[in-house]
This record gives C-alpha cells, sequence and structure tokens, in this order.
C-alpha cells in the first residue's frame, strides 16, 4: 500500500525527532527529513506550511500538517494516522 509522502522537519539535537522518526519506522513508514537547524531556507518553509510553528518536529503527510510528535503519536493513537494515510495515498 502506497502512502502520500512523509515530511518530518527536524534539527540535530531533538528526542521528540527522534521518537517521531522512530513510530513511523515502527509502523513501516518511509519518510524524508529536513534539517531546518542547518538550512536557513528550509526553516522558513517550515515557518510558512506550519503558520508560524517553530518548534521540531513538525510532521506533514502529504498537504496534512499534523504538527509535532505529541500530535502524531495522538494520531496513530485514535486512528486519525490510518485514516490519513489511506485518504492521501489513494
Amino acid at each position: 500500500m502506497s502512502h502520500p509522502p512523509i515530511l518530518v522537519y527536524t534539527t540535530a539535537v531533538c528526542p521528540y525527532c527522534v521518537a517521531a522518526k522512530n513510530l513511523l519506522k515502527a509502523r513501516g513508514l518511509d519518510y524524508s527529513e529536513t534539517r531546518v537547524d542547518t538550512d536557513p531556507v528550509a526553516r522558513e518553509a517550515m515557518l510558512a506550511r506550519s503558520q508560524g510553528r517553530r518548534t521540531v518536529p513538525q510532521i506533514f503527510i502529504g498537504a496534512r500538517h499534523v504538527g509535532g510528535f505529541d500530535d502524531l503519536a495522538a494520531a496513530d493513537r485514535d486512528g486519525r494516522l490510518a485514516t490519513w494515510l489511506a485518504e492521501q495515498g489513494a
């Protein structure tokens, strides 16, 4: 089953970034990672896409802004993550 692209904005030293990536890996989901601590252009893109949220990770599934790790974990627990993947992966 294919799924929409997943993008995780991260920094080098971020335990929540690691936790988010581990959750995605545990679900067998591929993702791309963009470091915002080394790329000011990427940081600006993250701020624009996340409506000004400065914390990392910021996670996107296709065009959907999931939010941070806590948001991703909550969506995984209550089934929204699977629904989002199915909706956008069709």
